[in-house]
C-alpha cells in the first residue's frame, strides 16, 4: 500500500482557485441532512463550513425544531425540514444539490433509521457519510450494499471500531479499513491526530492540525468543508485531502492568536478564509 504525506506541495496539485467567472450557480449546491433534538448545532456547523469552504449553495434538511436556529444564526442556508418536530422521519426534497452530506447530529431513531435506509436506495448524488449515518451503518451492516462507490465515511476512532470491529494494533485497524475500502471502493477519513485517509490502495497522512481541534463540532466542520468541496466538482478522494488539510491549517493557524484551550470548532470555521489565501499564495 502506498503511503502518501498531505502536506501544501501535494494540496497545490488538487487545489483550483474560484475563477473570476464564477457565480453561485456554478459553485455547487449541497445538501446537509442531519441534526435532532438538542443537536442542530451540528447542521449550522457543518453547513457553515460548507459554505465557508466555495461552496455557492447550501440547504439543510432538519426536523422542524432546528427551523429558526438555523435561519437565525445562519441566514445564508436555505432549510427544508421534516414533517417531525424532534427527528428525521422521512427524507424528501425537491431540489438538486451537486453532493449530499449525512448524519451529523441526526440520532437513531427507528423512524430516523428507516429514512436512512429509503435515502440510500434512492440517492445518486455524491455522498458523505458521517456520525449517525455511520453508526447506523453499523448497526445494520446489510445496508453496505446501498452505499455507492466513491462515498465518503468520515469515523472518528470509536465509529471506526464500530464500523469494522476491535483492532490489536495500528497496524491492523489500518489493514483493516484498507480492506473496507478495497472492497466497497469507498473513501474512509480517519479523523485523530493525525487524520488518515484511505483510498485507492493508498494511505494519505496529513501534515496539518493539532489539538485545538480537540472540541466539540470539529468533525461536523470537516464534513461541512468537505461536502462543500464535493459540490464544487472535486473528486471524492482530492475533496477528502483537501478538506482535511484545509481544516488542519484552520486550526494551525486560529491557535497561534487564541491558544489550543479557547479554540472552538466556529473558530475554525472563522480561519477557513486566511486558510484558503495561504493557498493562493504564490500560485
Amino acid at each position: 500500500m502506498q503511503h502518501i504525506l498531505i502536506n501544501r506541495q501535494e494540496i497545490l496539485k488538487l487545489y483550483r482557485p474560484i475563477k473570476a467567472q464564477a457565480h453561485k450557480g456554478t459553485q455547487g449546491h449541497a445538501l446537509v441532512i442531519g441534526g435532532s433534538y438538542g443537536k442542530i448545532g451540528s447542521i449550522i456547523l457543518a453547513s457553515k463550513a460548507s459554505l465557508r469552504s466555495g461552496c455557492g449553495l447550501v440547504t439543510a434538511f432538519i426536523p422542524k425544531c432546528g427551523y429558526t436556529s438555523v435561519q437565525t444564526s445562519f441566514p445564508e442556508a436555505m432549510v427544508i425540514t421534516d414533517k417531525m418536530e424532534e427527528y428525521i422521519s422521512k427524507i424528501e426534497f425537491d431540489i438538486t444539490p451537486n453532493a449530499i452530506a449525512i448524519g451529523m447530529g441526526m440520532g437513531q431513531h427507528e423512524a430516523t433509521q428507516k429514512a436512512f435506509w429509503e435515502f440510500l436506495k434512492n440517492n445518486d448524488k455524491p455522498l458523505l457519510i458521517d456520525a449517525d449515518g455511520i453508526n447506523i451503518l453499523s448497526k445494520n451492516k446489510e445496508l453496505f450494499d446501498f452505499v455507492p462507490e466513491q462515498a465518503i465515511l468520515t469515523p472518528h476512532k470509536k465509529e471506526l471500531q464500530r464500523l469494522i470491529g476491535d483492532w490489536n494494533s495500528e497496524e491492523e485497524k489500518i489493514e483493516r479499513t484498507a480492506e473496507l475500502t478495497e472492497s466497497k471502493k469507498w473513501v474512509i477519513v480517519i479523523k485523530g491526530a493525525p487524520t488518515q485517509i484511505i483510498s485507492n490502495k493508498a494511505i494519505y497522512t496529513n501534515s496539518t492540525g493539532n489539538q485545538a481541534l480537540a472540541t466539540a463540532g470539529s468533525g461536523d466542520t470537516l464534513s461541512g468543508i468537505i461536502v462543500g468541496l464535493l459540490a464544487q466538482g472535486y473528486k471524492p478522494e482530492e475533496a477528502a485531502i483537501l478538506g482535511v488539510y484545509i481544516h488542519g491549517l484552520t486550526a494551525d493557524i486560529g491557535s497561534k492568536s487564541l491558544g489550543y484551550h479557547a479554540f472552538i470548532a466556529s473558530d475554525s470555521i472563522e480561519n477557513l478564509g486566511k486558510a484558503f489565501l495561504s493557498l493562493d499564495e504564490k500560485l
